[in-house]
């Protein structure tokens, strides 16, 4: 008889173990509510292995993406919709679709000229004209291009067995993707939901009614339209009355010309302190000796990026001289440092003042999306409108195309500060003009930093677009190589414009501190 003794460890380990067996089963049950054996014994095959698990779930590959829209995966329902689109529509017009369709407008578009030539050549013959060849030729040419396009239009129309066999495959082979994804798809959103309650789980009434009601009415307008093509005006055209789109131009011009008679005062102002700033820094690009500025900017860029991008800096400065790109590279910087410095001193405290309050950072953000997608040449007619051409409103063109990512850099650099850096300091004592000046600031420098290196470098990429409406510098070489296609021109200003880019990138984002 021998003794076996138990060991106490392992008997809490298979408790622990079952516990949480059944555990998760509770939580598939919460998640699934519907045939939870199922979802049971698959979620545990799946779970089981970090890899892809095929499994073949029935009911997600009969209805494919009604099912992943049911159960909440979008993402899975929309990629499968167009596959299975794509296979309908396939079958619908192999099966009942008109392929000859465009090649029968051909033919009906040609007999009417023909018709015509038919006519010509027929009264050509009776009044013994010369011209009887050209014309029996023309007629012989419409005739053969006819029996071509009926040979096209037949030839097209015993194409629809093949096409729907191929769109019956296409939807045979999503069929069972879906049905072999479904279940390692629905786990994934099981751990999601997990450690958030908030993902919806189940399959309500209402979303199996929306998706079902959504991927039947996205398959069968797409059905309709590619094998009836041009028989429903609906589909092809959006509705639209020409009266509205005259309407709209004629409201959004009277509020510019509102704006510009009223803003005249306003707008003056702007330009009068765009004008100082732009006078000071001509003054001091172009007004001073080239060995004076060239010295400065290898100086400058040696104590910020090191001694190599100093040599680079200098390089790049004699390339510019030597090619007679001086005076039109300073004026570019004098438009650019304007852009710039207005850009900077606007957007740092405007990301500071937002950074700490997210309503009106909520407010600010769909302005900036909008100044960061709208194109250039599309809010260069208002700016034109207000301050005409010239630099001032290069400069605004500038500011506007240019000036967000300060901002968005700084509200990121503050909002990362962490919390218990900023208690610690409130704790020992500091007030808010030393928390913002000796702990939010220093730590959110590096994302400032880049901000300003962002605003930098787009302001330079408006150099070409600026020259458009009366601003000098380098992107004027651009724009008249552009017109006159002199390829040398541009690509020697280009290259300019390009090194004038690197120095201020390396002084802004230099290692050196």
């Amino acid at each position: 008889m021998t003794d076996q003794t138990v060991n106490p460890l392992d008997d809490t380990e298979s408790a622990a173990a079952r516990a949480y067996a059944e555990e998760r089963r509770a939580n598939i049950r919460a998640f699934v509510r519907t045939h939870p054996d199922y979802y049971i014994r698959n979620f545990d095959r799946v779970g089981a292995s970090a890899r892809f698990t095929p499994t073949f779930n029935l009911m997600a590959g009969l209805f494919g993406p009604i099912w992943f829209g049911a159960r909440g995966l979008w993402s899975w329902a929309l990629s499968f919709l167009i596959i299975e689109a794509i296979g309908f529509v396939q079958i619908a017009r192999g099966l009942f679709g008109d392929l000859g369709a465009a090649a029968m407008e051909r033919i009906a578009s040609i007999e009417g000229t023909l018709e015509l030539r038919r006519q010509q050549l027929a009264a050509a013959i009776e009044n013994g004209s010369d011209r009887v060849d050209a014309f029996q030729r023309a007629v012989d040419g419409l005739e053969a291009s006819i029996d071509g396009f009926r040979a096209e239009a037949e030839a097209l129309a015993a194409q629809g067995p093949s096409i729907a066999l191929s769109g019956l495959v296409i939807l045979i082979v999503a069929k069972l993707a879906q049905a072999v994804t479904a279940n390692w798809a629905l786990e994934a959103r099981f751990s999601d939901w997990l450690s958030d309650r908030s993902i919806r789980s189940g399959m309500p009434l209402s979303q199996i009614v929306f998706s079902a009601v959504f991927m039947v009415a996205i398959i069968s307008v797409a059905m309709v339209h590619y094998s009836f093509p041009d028989r429903f005006a609906l589909l092809s055209d959006f509705p639209t009355d020409p009266a509205l789109r005259l309407i709209s131009i004629d409201g959004v011009e009277a509020f510019f010309n509102w704006a510009v008679l009223n803003g005249e005062a306003l707008f003056d102002g702007i330009t009068y302190g765009i004008r100082l700033v732009l006078d000071a820094l001509e003054l001091v690009f172009v007004g001073t000796p080239w060995i004076v500025i060239a010295a400065l900017i290898i100086l400058l860029t040696w104590l910020t990026a090191g001694v190599r991008m100093a040599i680079y800096s200098g390089a790049f400065l004699a390339y510019m001289g030597l090619l007679g790109f001086w005076e039109k590279a300073m004026t570019t910087l004098a438009l650019l440092g304007t852009a710039a410095c207005l850009s900077i001193v606007i957007g740092i405290p405007l990301g500071m003042f937002a950074a700490r309050r997210p309503r009106f950072y909520a407010v600010i953000q769909p302005i900036m999306d909008f100044m960061q997608t709208m194109p250039a040449f599309v809010f260069m007619i208002p700016v034109i409108a207000f301050f005409g051409t010239g630099k001032p409103a290069a400069v605004v063109t500038t500011m506007i195309f240019g000036g967000t990512p300060v901002v968005r850099l700084t509200v990121l650099g503050l909002r990362g500060v962490p919390e218990s850096v900023r208690e610690a300091a409130v704790s020992f004592g500091a007030n808010k003009w030393y928390l913002l000046t000796r702990v939010d600031l220093p730590l959110a420098s590096p994302s400032i930093r880049a901000g300003i290196n962002q605003t930098i470098m787009l302001s330079l990429a408006m150099v070409v677009v600026a020259s458009l409406i009366g601003a000098k510098g380098l992107g004027e070489d651009v724009l008249e190589a552009l017109q006159y296609a002199n390829v040398g021109q541009g690509i020697l200003a280009g290259f300019a414009i390009l090194f004038c880019a690197m120095i201020l990138d390396r002084i802004v984002q230099g290692q050196r501190k």
